[in-house]
């Protein structure tokens, strides 16, 4: 590689990097390498060339916040921990008004963005998620709404047995902007089957952010790792994601989620009870090297906590995510962060590792801030 120098221990990675340095696109193969490789280093200073040529030293963040609406599901999948059934403990289903009221609290011009995520609920009708959609973008215009997973999107269809075009076609004249990447967990069937077999598979879940896209509200793709997958279950969802960014350019960023033990029955089945940060980081860093046609890596605080998040910024990982509020399902699922970080800590985070804080908006807009107004420049 003239004129770069990187030292590599493991054998297998030359050729990859060499690869990666011409900025030629990675194999089934070469990803599974990636992921049996152990020298970390070279895997970060790869993932971290491929992130400055794409962004130099920006690191983006927002100031968003969760809403989950309920955690009432008919699905039972081993991998959950805020699932309940309707008449279990701590199951809740917010009434719209209180959904608006918790939107509102403590609410300011700084939040762009509300992500909202829930349960498969029984017995709400479709029409109070539209009605969700309605009163929040009245009550707050200017705020991006980025809601409903695939997964969700999918039962609605089943419920109303309506098309799910027709589904995000209502939901995007509610006032929905994008969709969340949640559900995604592992594409492989046989993984499913035992993690989440009452999810939608893999071919609904890449259906349900095609007909997003071409309907022009992007997505956010995900994948949970540190469970019973094997490397090449991780590569082959990966290159899926690939695929269908390649027809639809419609992601705008990947988001690798670490699988949390506490209080699933999937935690009973494997053996260890967290994943590493070695594990963290080589997936965000793997996932930078294969995903060549995602413009954004996202390394979400709340699952990595912000010290493994922020280091992973040299890894490949050029976002933070947001400030968050009241984050329910991976906290339900025995993750230990706190539910909320201020903009000043995750500026302090960024700046820390050497980088230039980017505010942004979900669209990845240029957030700019006076101490009057906050402008999106579109």
């Amino acid at each position: 590689m003239p004129g770069v120098e990187l030292r590599v221990e493991d054998s297998a990675l030359q050729p990859i990097a060499r690869k990666v340095v011409a900025g030629e696109r990675l194999s089934f193969d070469e990803g599974v390498a990636l992921y049996r490789s152990n020298d970390l280093l070279a895997l970060g200073w790869l993932a971290n060339h491929v992130r400055e040529k794409l962004h130099g030293k920006r690191a983006y963040f927002n100031v968003n916040r969760h809403i989950n609406p309920t955690n009432v599901c008919v699905a039972s999948c081993k991998l959950c921990a805020f699932g309940r059934k309707p008449d279990a403990p701590g199951a809740y289903t917010m009434a719209l008004e209180e959904a608006f009221r918790i939107a509102g609290e403590n609410w300011s011009e700084a939040v762009t963005e509300f992500h909202i995520v829930g349960g498969l609920h029984p017995d709400l009708p479709f029409e109070y998620y539209l009605d969700l959609l309605r009163g929040l973008k009245q009550r707050f215009p200017n705020v991006h709404l980025k809601a409903f997973t695939a997964v969700e999107i999918g039962y609605y269809a089943h419920l109303t047995r309506l098309p799910i075009r027709e589904i995000l076609v209502r939901m995007k004249g509610a006032g929905l902007g994008s969709l969340p990447g949640g559900g995604a967990e592992i594409f492989a069937p046989a993984v499913r089957r035992v993690i989440c077999d009452h999810k939608i598979g893999a071919y609904t879940w890449l259906k349900v952010h095609r007909l997003a896209h071409e309907l022009g509200m992007p997505s956010t793709a995900t994948m949970l790792y540190g469970h019973i997958e094997s490397a090449e279950d991780r590569v082959d969802h990966l290159l899926q994601l690939r695929g269908l960014q390649d027809q639809t350019h419609g992601f705008l960023t990947f988001i690798p989620l670490a699988f949390h033990t506490a209080n699933t029955e999937l935690g009973k089945m494997v053996a260890q009870r967290e994943t590493t940060g070695f594990m963290d980081l080589k997936n965000v860093a793997v996932a930078r090297l294969l995903l060549d046609n995602f413009p954004h890596l996202k390394a979400y605080w709340i699952m990595m906590t912000p010290r493994v998040a922020q280091v992973a910024l040299k890894f490949g990982a050029d976002d933070l995510d947001g400030t968050v509020v009241e984050e329910k399902i991976y906290h339900d699922a025995g993750a230990s962060t706190p539910q909320a970080m201020t903009r000043r800590e995750i500026i302090r985070l960024i700046r820390e590792a050497g980088l230039e804080p980017f505010e942004r908006d979900t669209l990845y807009r240029p957030v700019t801030r006076t101490e009057t107004s906050v402008t999106v420049q579109v």
